[in-house]
């Protein structure tokens, strides 16, 4: 299995520029073609200045500057974007395509990630609820049927993929997420395996030591390293897992998420939530 196309979803964020340098990265180490998709919506601040417009609360040509400034924003954003997408496609000689659509960016990403191998996008990023009631994030990643990686704000990456922390349960969810990301641990300089209270899943759930997937990744990596971490609070599951990713110096987390039902997603602790909205490292995670 190898990953031989890219999505990076980008939109008007300072930090889409992040995305497309790192998503370039990624596709020039591995061969890949490298797509990105713009939706062409308004973000947070457009859709309050739109709705103040729209309330009446500005004279007729004071709408039409709103409307204005806001699509000449967007179209600015696009133009910055796609002439980055382009640049780095020249830089490492690799075939890349933009796609610029109108509509809904959690209806739309979701139908495009289908069809590449691995998808790129922000942590956070602004979006329309869907009908479902989930974040853009949850509906991307329980909807899509893909794996993806989401990139935080509130740090800059020099690379993605090099140096893999791999949170391992013992789960379907977990060797879902381990498997789509095979081809970036057979690439990686450094493949950290961490269990954390790896005695509970084993007692409970009948589950096979640590160990062997240990050795099932080592086969595809030699530098595949096991850590083990044991009585650490349900609660403190997600800062263990960024100490030791801090400490490993890694780039990329992967990890598998649990969706429905609800109820079960309480009783894990709420892990795939809390890393969707709290991780400060780029975070591969499959559902």
């Amino acid at each position: 299995m190898a990953l031989k196309d890219l999505l990076v979803h980008v939109d008007q964020s300072e930090h889409a520029l992040q995305r497309v340098r790192l998503a370039a990265d990624l596709a020039r180490r591995h061969g890949s073609r490298l797509t990105a998709i713009y939706v062409r919506e308004l973000d947070a601040a457009q859709l309050h200045d739109e709705r103040v417009a729209e309330l009446g609360l500005g004279s007729p040509a004071a709408i039409a500057r709103t409307t204005e400034r806001i699509e000449k924003s967007m179209h600015d954003a696009a133009d910055r974007l796609r002439a980055a997408l382009d640049a780095a496609g020249r830089a490492a000689a690799l075939e890349v395509e933009w796609r610029g659509l109108d509509g809904i960016a959690s209806i739309l990403v979701p139908q495009h990630a289908r069809f590449a191998d691995l998808c790129i996008t922000s942590q956070d990023v602004p979006f329309r609820p869907a009908a479902i009631g989930y974040t853009f994030s949850e509906q991307l990643l329980f909807v899509t049927g893909r794996p993806v990686v989401f990139i935080p704000r509130s740090r800059s990456f020099d690379t993605l993929g090099r140096r893999i922390l791999v949170a391992w349960n013992s789960s379907r969810a977990s060797a879902r997420a381990v498997n789509d990301a095979l081809p970036l641990i057979e690439r990686a300089e450094q493949v950290t395996l961490l269990t954390i209270n790896s005695g509970h899943f084993v007692e409970h759930y009948s589950s096979l030591p640590p160990k062997y997937i240990v050795e099932h990744l080592a086969r595809h990596n030699p530098r595949v390293q096991g850590v083990h971490l044991d009585d650490v609070p349900a609660h403190s599951i997600t800062d263990a897992l960024q100490n030791e990713a801090r400490r490993r110096g890694a780039d990329l987390i992967v990890a598998g998420a649990f969706g429905h039902p609800k109820l079960w997603e309480k009783l894990v602790g709420g892990v795939t939530q809390e890393l969707l909205t709290r991780a400060d490292f780029p975070l591969l995670m499959s559902y």
